[in-house]
């Protein structure tokens, strides 16, 4: 009875893995946008928090340039906390039946 127990508990683990392997490449694909001056620079992140796109208006490369680096850096930012939500809720729908505790940050 042990020995069914213990396979049926590494046949979970192997799912799990599989699970998470999977979600890391959905993640991988995962974009989402953070803006910033009122959607007038935006940034396109994968939810592996790699930028794949920064566009900026035209309006503001005659502006002051620290202004832009601002609203640049804000809109990383903005992209990030995307990121960070887009994972959590993820890996909720992926961890929910496992009863670990909240804010559990497993390894990407």
């Amino acid at each position: 009875m042990m020995k069914a127990q213990l396979a049926g508990l590494m046949r979970q683990a192997q799912q799990m893995q599989e699970s998470m392997r999977k979600l890391q490449e959905e993640l991988a694909a995962t974009e989402v946008e953070g803006q910033s001056g009122a959607g007038m620079v935006k940034v396109t992140m994968t939810c592996r928090h790699d930028v794949r796109r920064v566009s900026i208006d035209p309006s503001l490369l005659a502006d002051d340039k620290d202004m832009l680096e601002d609203l640049v850096a804000a809109a990383v930012n903005d992209a990030a906390r995307k990121v960070e939500a887009a994972v959590q809720e993820k890996m909720s729908a992926l961890t929910g039946g496992l009863g670990l505790p909240p804010g559990l940050n497993l390894p990407f």
